[in-house]
Formats: C-alpha cells, structure tokens, sequence
C-alpha cells in the first residue's frame, strides 16, 4: 500500500507549477513559458491521479487512457487549426468544456449518493453537518459549471457572429436581447437551481432534481449571455473562465481532490481580477454588464459628416522623415490577418532610425490579450507592446500614430463623460501629430457612437481592409 503522503507531494509539486505558471502568465514575454509550465502541472495532476486510482484498484484504465487519447487529439487539431480570429471563440468553448467537465462529475457523484440514499450500498446516510457540505459543493458545481457550458457555448456562437443549421445552411444569428424583466427571470431560476438542491437533500432517493438541476443551470447560462453585446465580450469571457476555474473548486471538494480545489481556486481567482481589469478599462461595473445591455444593443448614430479618404502614397510620405510612430492594433487588423504587414511597415520605419512602439488598449480585439497574440505571432518584440497608461504619455511626442481596425478605443467621445463611451479610458490617438486611420468605413463601433477622430484636420483616412492598404503602404514606403 502506497503511504497517501505520496500523492499529497505530487498534487504539492502539480498546484507549485500552477502557481508559477499564473506568474509567468503576468507579462507577454513570460506567457509561453507560464502556459507550458501550467500544462507540466496538469500533466502531473493527471498522472499522480491515475496511478493513485490503479493503485487503489478503483477504475479501468483502458477507459481512461482511451479517453485521454481521443480528448487529447480532439484539442490538438482544434488548436492547430484555429485561426487567430478565432482564438475567442476557442477560448470559449473550452471555457465551457471546463465547466462541463466539472459539472458532469459532480452529477455523477450526485447520484452515486442518491444510489447510497435509495438504500444501495448501505441505506440513507446521516444528515449531519459533512452531508449537507457536500450536498451544497454538488450543488453548486452543477449550478455553476452547467451555466458556465451553455453560456460559453452561446458566447462562442456571438463572437462566431451565429451558427449554420444542419443541412438546411441557413445562417442564425445570436440577438443582443435583453428586456428589462430577463433579470428577474434570471434571479428567480437562480433560486430554483438552490431549491432544487435543497430538495435533492431532502429525498435522497429522487433524481429528478438533479436533471432538473442541469436544465435550469444551463437555461440560466444561456439567458445570462445572451443579453451582452459585442463591446462587453472580454469581459464575458473571462468571467466564464472564472466561473469554470470555481465550479472545478466545488467539484474538488465534492471528490476530496486536492489539486482541484487549489488550481480551480487559482483559475477563479485569476479569472476574477482579469475580468474586473477589463471593467475598469471600460469604466463599467460587473453589475452593469451583466444586467444591462451594451454594445450592439442600443440605437447607432446615423453618420451625416464625410471624410475625403488619403491613399498609401500620401500616407507614406508623411511617414518618410519622423522620428516615432506608434501603431494602435484593433480588431479590424485580427480580421484581416494584417499582423504580419504591420511587422513588416514596423521593420521599415525602424530601419530608417525611427523608434516604433505598439499601444495596448485591454479590450482592443474579442478577448483579453487578443492583440498581444496577434502581434506575437508576427514576432513582434514583446519590449514594443505597451499598456495604454504607459503609451498615452507618449503620444503627445508622436509623429505619426497609426490606428488599424480600431474605433471605440481611440473616440475621444469618452472624454465627454456621456453616451454609451463615457468615461471609458481610450488610448489618446488623437493628441499624436498626425493620425493615420485604416478603417474600411466611416462606420460606428460596438458603442454606436461616432468618432469625432475621423474627422479631424490632422487625421488621415486610409478606407479599406487592413492587410490590403498595409500591403499598399509598405510599397509605397519602399519606393520613397
């Protein structure tokens, strides 16, 4: 028999390299380092947990690694394939398998005590302080985790922009829909996830409730999405990241796995700062994007101003002779695929002596640190990617600043402290020398609001997709 102090190390060492592996997740340059030291715990984790189950001669290993094995291959491919427009959208459906995950565990051990209270394996256990605990850890792993599934799901389908049916290859789109009655509605299946743990507690033997359980959780996950627009997208998914992290903790609990409960502590806890991050970059509460609609819901302003567009040439000549530049990445660029042209433009301006600095906004793209993987992997130098507060103080010395596929991170109508932008913290684009603006219209961002930016007398337009009039300018910038 293998003294149990064993496992304990292992799950010590396993939560050791989860903690560092969060650490390192702190700064774009120390990331993959973090991401590949967390992968080393969970492969631990797994193997301590394995080799303590064979042990204790409590599973079939075939089962096991056959499903290791399809799992395992399932998210190889789906990692290698997905672009880098699609990376949200990835990240949210495993969001979303984490929860499930968890909350298909907990049912499981839900009802092998429903099997114990219907008087299989020794009779109705004794309803004292550890049973109700446990029952309340069950509870709230399958709450949580069930919500965190179909929420992420319907999350994944918004950032796609909707979903094909089967054989028939219409387009649906998931609407921005939220009256002002859903959050009662919301609060109320809330409470019946509650009582219908409750009343799983009191007849043991019924498992109605628990499959009723899983319908209002995840009835809940989706009615708690649905209402949330575009704009407040990072922060949606980092909230389910969160909540993933935190039904993985109950479901640690409910199983007595250590390394759960510490690692889905940490994801929860992790998750929780990020997402309140992200509100604060947006000068919005939790609150309020949770229950109240906001970008893509409301009326967008009907634009009645013109701008005379620039061309590449015009564009390159202003940038023949500056000193610095800084690019503004948005979500338009991530569409386009234009990151590797913006290294490419970085290259040529630093050639000629000119310092290139790259401006961060935390909610540019669909998710958090969209744009740094983007510019990652066009090699960009992780020295060169900085945080709005940072980059704002040096825009006032910019010669150029060059917006690609951004909007309402760079309108200075959130100064104003009105409309839907107000207060939100922007990366000051417009205090630069010249703004050059690569956009394909003059349309409004997720906010709704027009960008007063556009229409400057030193803002240039270049109308067009992005990896285009990149592709355009670093010609014509050779050519100078």
């Amino acid at each position: 028999m293998v003294d149990p102090v064993v496992w304990d190390i292992g799950y010590l060492v396993s939560a050791s390299l989860f903690i560092l592996g969060i650490k390192r997740l702190s700064s774009p340059k120390t990331a993959p380092s973090g991401n590949r030291l967390g992968a080393y715990g969970m492969g631990l984790a797994v193997l301590v947990t394995l080799v303590r189950m064979q042990t204790e001669g409590v599973i079939q290993m075939e089962l096991i690694v056959g499903g290791l094995a399809v799992g395992g291959l399932i998210g190889f491919i789906m990692a290698k394939k997905v672009d880098m427009t699609g990376m949200p959208e990835l990240v949210a459906l495993f969001n979303g398998f984490g929860g499930g995950a968890s909350a298909l565990v907990g049912m499981s051990e839900a009802i092998k005590r429903l099997q114990i209270g219907a008087g299989v394996e020794g009779g109705i256990p004794p309803a004292g302080v550890e049973f109700y605990a446990i029952w309340v850890a069950i509870g709230l792993s399958g709450i949580v985790g069930w919500m965190t599934l179909s929420g992420s799901l319907v999350a994944m389908f918004k950032l796609k922009g909707g979903f094909t049916i089967p054989l028939t290859k219409k387009w649906v789109r998931f609407p921005t829909w939220g009256p002002p009655w859903l959050n009662f509605v919301k609060v109320g299946l809330l409470i019946a996830g509650f009582v219908m743990v409750w009343f799983t507690m009191q007849e043991p033997a019924n498992t109605d409730y628990i499959y009723g359980l899983v319908a209002i959780s995840c009835l809940l996950g989706i009615l708690f999405v649905i209402p949330i627009g575009g704009a407040d997208m990072p922060v949606v998914v980092s909230l389910l990241n969160s909540l993933s992290g935190i039904a993985a903790a109950f479901t640690g609990f409910v199983i007595g796995n250590n390394v759960l409960i510490i690692a889905g502590s940490m994801v929860g806890a992790a998750g929780l700062v990020l997402t309140f991050i992200m509100c604060k970059a947006m000068n919005r509460t939790l609150p309020a994007v949770l229950f109240k609609s906001f970008g893509g819901g409301g009326e967008k302003q009907q634009l009645t101003r013109t701008k005379v567009g620039s061309d590449p040439e015009e564009v390159a000549m202003v940038c023949d002779g500056i000193s610095k530049c800084v690019i503004i990445p948005g979500y338009g660029m991530a569409v386009s695929q234009a990151q590797h042209a913006v290294k490419e433009f970085a290259d040529l301006l630093e050639a000629e002596g000119v310092e290139v600095m790259y401006g961060i906004h935390p909610v540019a793209g669909r998710m958090p640190g969209h744009m740094n993987v983007l510019l990652a992997e066009a090699s960009v130098p992780y020295e060169q990617l900085i945080e709005m507060d940072v980059i704002n103080s040096e825009l006032p010395d910019t010669d150029v600043a060059i917006v690609i596929g951004a909007n309402d991170t760079v309108n200075p109508a959130a100064r104003s402290g009105e409309g839907p932008l107000g207060g939100m913290p922007i990366i000051d684009a417009d205090k630069a020398r010249v703004v050059v603006i690569i956009k394909r219209s003059l349309s409004v961002g997720y906010a709704g609001v027009d960008n007063d930016l556009f229409y400057e007398d030193n803002t240039m337009m270049l109308f067009g997709d992005a990896k285009k009039m990149m592709s355009e300018l670093n010609a014509a910038f050779k050519e100078l």
